[in-house]
């Protein structure tokens, strides 16, 4: 099978997108795929056997790291040379859109896949007005797909509840041997800590911007006593978090990869994440892997991941209140957080990446026998209702 990947965003930016895309490329490789990646050009030519088309763009003024541009003739005639079997839109927007007009121009299939809230980031950064427009993109380009999928129950419900028709569920896991509470270390506490490694560490991964609310756990900083902020990351709002958090006991530890990773993740005590929306939220289950019980807001996947009380506590988006009493309710009984990281631990020992990457293979199998037979594309998890057909109660409970 030969797969040519189009996505918004790629190396040398690391984010929870370009994570899973790494991931997913290494389980072709090993499965036999060959592939190409077809990304804004960043100088980044390969990776695990992919080839990188590269395409001309320009950064986009409201978020530098993410570079906007639509492919060209040139990206064209090098996807027609690789003569792809399928075609897998992540996310389509300027690059996507492209992607579409090259598989009808080829006749190849193409899938759809969900991983960024656009239409909530809009509000984020002033530009709500837009939220219609770009659902009604997500709708149209969704739906000309051959096959369609979310990476949570929830964002799967969303986009059915705007009309976006049979969505699957490309699930996410996580490797539980790169994450891992053996890492756990001394120095790597100290850091995190500031030199204060007695007292609780909340922990933070991911981009720095608006949409990820991160200015909310000053609260818990302010509410519960002998508790401390390591933030890993870079992003947009990095200068305005540093205004907003200063005096107060929090560490930006900046971009963090590999072992480093693993090891911070690891010495923290407790995952602090208040975003406001996720597709899914990978650095939640990743937190699990390395044994951090998580007290994060109700957003994606993360629902889908922490049993209240098990292995964590959730919250409404912007609830203060909700965020501090899950984090006091962990550090107020001893032994508890252990309790509940090792309960985490267990969880995402279960959440295998080969067993959800062939899932994906599958529905690429399914999508090219449609394309011969005409049947159907049995999609995973795909018979979930709408929110708008939940009964009353079961869309609160979500």
């Amino acid at each position: 099978m030969r797969v040519a990947l189009f996505t918004e965003t790629f190396l040398p930016k690391i984010d929870g997108i370009v994570s899973v895309l790494l991931l997913t490329l290494e389980h072709f490789q090993r499965r036999g795929v060959e592939a190409v990646v077809v990304a804004h050009e960043r100088g980044v030519r390969e990776y695990a056997g992919a080839r990188v088309i590269g395409v001309p763009g320009i950064a986009a003024p409201f978020y530098p790291e993410l570079h906007l541009g639509p492919p060209t003739l040139n990206t064209y005639r090098q996807v027609k040379a690789f003569q792809p079997d399928i075609i897998h839109l992540v996310h389509p927007a300027t690059i996507g859109a492209g992607g579409i007009v090259i598989a009808r121009a080829l006749h190849v299939p193409f899938i759809a896949s969900f991983h960024t809230g656009i239409m909530q980031m809009a509000r984020f950064f002033n530009a709500g007005f837009l939220e219609p427009l770009l659902w009604a993109w997500t709708r149209w380009t969704f739906n000309m797909a051959d096959a369609r999928l979310a990476t949570s129950t929830r964002v799967q419900q969303e986009l059915m509840a705007h009309g976006v028709k049979e969505v699957g569920l490309w699930r996410r896991g996580v490797d539980a041997r790169k994450f891992h509470p053996r890492y756990r270390d001394a120095a790597m506490r100290a850091a995190l800590s500031d030199g204060y490694p007695e007292e609780t560490i909340l922990l933070y991964v991911g981009r720095l911007s608006p949409e990820k609310q991160i200015e909310h756990i000053r609260a818990v900083l302010e509410a519960v006593p002998g508790t401390r902020l390591a933030i890993i990351g870079d992003g947009p709002h990095r200068e305005r978090l540093a205004a907003h958090f200063a005096g107060l006991p929090v560490k930006f530890m900046g971009y963090m990869t590999g072992e480093d990773l693993s090891r911070a993740y690891a010495s923290a005590d407790i995952l602090t994440f208040p975003s406001a929306w996720e597709s899914f939220g990978l650095v939640v289950v990743e937190a699990m892997a390395s044994g951090l019980p998580v007290v994060a807001s109700r957003v994606g996947g993360v629902t889908d991941v922490v049993t209240e009380g098990v292995n964590g506590y959730t919250f409404e988006p912007g609830d203060l209140d909700g965020l501090i009493a899950g984090v006091r309710a962990i550090v107020g009984e001893p032994g508890w957080r252990e309790e509940m990281g090792r309960a985490a631990r267990a969880f995402a020992e279960a959440q295998s990446w080969t067993t959800i990457m062939d899932e994906l293979l599958d529905v690429y199998r399914g999508v090219l026998a449609s394309r011969r037979t005409g049947a159907a594309v049995k999609l995973p998890s795909a018979d979930i209702l709408p929110v708008s057909r939940l009964p009353h109660s079961e869309r609160e409970a979500h």
